[in-house]
């Protein structure tokens, strides 16, 4: 049990307390403003703090040189009166009451060697409650001498003991009332409090002016373009346009306007994404019927005992279901739920050649000739349908390029398809004699609705392409080093298939001379 409570004890110590969602902590410097509070004002708040600081920094010491200017002034008067002194002995009362009244002190005396001569005296009773020997007074002294002063620290009368200019040398030793000193130095000390807030806040306004200019007004104006572009992200008019600063602020401008631009960009292609995805949707379930309906005429057409007819009927039935299946994968690719590929052993000539069918094209074809240069037995584990649309894909972009630019007779209008085993990677070459792919069009040509060039081209057809292949464990790229027409090298992992079989039939023929 005991065992148990210091358990629950220790959880309870080691658990750290969850931070409130809604509670923001803030720094001991955001404590000393309202909440309410701009940067604007904080910045001339914080501005006469620092410079009131500076100025305590200069008022102290300032106080404590003039303690020692008023003190050193009244030595002086004393050594004056001291040189009278040796000419004459004594002073008269009258020129007594005189230095007394200028000095402001109580009594003022002499001292040469072990002897003290009174010079003027106004009244026996004295409480020296401090003694202050310039000779040695050092500034930190000086400094906490003074504020006692200031705060009232001293009563009674003080006692200033400081050299003469003498001949035969000398001390003049005075005693003065402490609330006279302390009146003087409260008098300075209030000025310097006036002139330093005066200082302060005349610094402050023009800190204030300057940074507001140089840096507040430049963020308020990111600021308002951030959220007028958040409001309206697709108004290609709210991008901010720099100022063409030199400095941060003017870098900050351009890679906001880099960035809204291509936010901006991004959300448009969104929004034709969204427009084809409801296009499509709207016509699939029409296309499907009339594609039902004309599955259903070659069907009846089959019966026929044309042999013209029982050779193509199949195969344009077979393009029908391809074409259904079509309606639904541009679905599913604006749905960025493209299926995964069922892998399977497959032959890639009889594909290119149902490739070839669809097209309508050959190799002794007037317009367009294809030329497959693929081995019948070269084979590899992949998606007989996916790898279908892939190639037909290239295909038929080859095709729609050079019968767009075909003009002039004597063109040469040519498919080229061959393949070529690379490590462990098989690679297929779709070449064209067309017009090529446009440089400005290569940069983003496996993105989706980024067209490579062709009239009326949604810049979905490679976009699939690149996706397919990129399930597969492939890649597919264009080939920059070609000097006519467009060249797309597709990447697929390698299986030896047919062509390991052959080589160990080489290697271990079969016996013949039996049976």
């Amino acid at each position: 049990m005991v065992q148990d409570s210091r358990k629950v004890a220790s959880e309870t110590e080691v658990t750290p307390k969850k931070m409130d969602t809604d509670e923001v902590p803030k720094g001991r410097l955001h404590r000393l403003f309202p909440s309410g509070m701009g940067l604007s004002g904080k910045l001339l708040v914080l501005t006469i703090l620092f410079v009131m600081l500076s100025e305590v920094l200069i008022f102290v010491p300032s106080i404590a040189n003039y303690r020692n200017t008023w003190l050193r002034d009244r030595l002086a008067v004393g050594g004056v009166a001291a040189t009278l002194l040796t000419d004459s002995e004594t002073l008269s009362p009258q020129v007594q009451d005189k230095l007394l009244e200028a000095t402001g002190a109580q009594a003022i005396s002499l001292v040469v060697g072990e002897r003290r001569n009174l010079i003027a005296m106004e009244s026996s009773e004295m409480n020296i409650t401090k003694t202050i020997d310039m000779t040695h007074d050092s500034p930190w002294e000086a400094i906490e001498c003074s504020l006692q002063f200031l705060i009232g620290g001293y009563t009674g009368q003080i006692r200033v003991i400081g050299d003469v200019d003498m001949s035969s040398g000398g001390r003049v030793d005075m005693i003065f009332p402490a609330s006279l000193v302390r009146a003087d130095l409260q008098k300075y000390a209030l000025n310097i409090l006036q002139l330093s807030l005066l200082i302060s806040c005349l610094t402050a306004a023009l800190v204030y002016l300057s940074i507001r200019s140089l840096l507040l007004r430049p963020l308020q104006r990111l600021t308002a373009s951030m959220r007028r572009f958040a409001e309206a992200p697709e108004n290609a008019r709210e991008i901010i346009k720099p100022s063409g600063r030199v400095d941060e602020l003017g870098e900050a401008e351009v890679q906001l306007q880099s960035m809204q631009k291509s936010l901006n960009h991004t959300l448009n292609q969104q929004r034709r994404m969204a427009a084809l995805g409801m296009a499509v949707s709207k016509i699939n379930h029409d296309m499907r019927n009339l594609l039902a309906s004309a599955q259903l005429f070659l069907e009846r057409l089959e019966m026929l005992p044309d042999p013209t007819v029982q050779r193509v009927a199949p195969k344009i039935l077979a393009t029908l279901d391809r074409a259904a299946s079509y309606t639904s994968a541009v679905l599913s690719y604006g749905k960025a739920q493209e299926p995964p590929p069922e892998l399977r052993l497959i032959r890639l000539a009889p594909i290119l050649r149902d490739v070839e069918e669809v097209l309508g094209l050959s190799r002794y074809s007037e317009e367009i000739e294809m030329h497959i240069n693929v081995p019948e037995t070269q084979e590899l584990e992949a998606d007989p349908e996916q790898i279908f649309r892939v190639l037909l894909n290239l295909c038929r972009n080859s095709v729609q390029a050079m019968q767009a630019s075909k003009g002039t007779s004597g063109v040469v209008c040519r498919i080229e398809i061959h393949s070529q085993v690379q490590d462990d990677m098989l690679c297929i070459y779709v070449a064209d004699t067309g017009p090529g792919i446009p440089e400005k069009a290569q940069e983003g040509l496996f993105k989706a609705f980024q067209s490579s060039g062709k009239a009326g081209g949604t810049g979905l057809g490679l976009a699939i392409a690149a996706e397919i292949i990129v399930a597969h464990g492939g890649q597919i790229t264009l080939e920059k080093n070609v000097t006519t027409g467009a060249c797309f090298k597709i990447q697929l992992p390698y299986r030896q298939g047919a062509q390991a079989t052959e080589k160990i039939t080489r290697l271990f023929p079969a016996d013949t001379s039996k049976g």
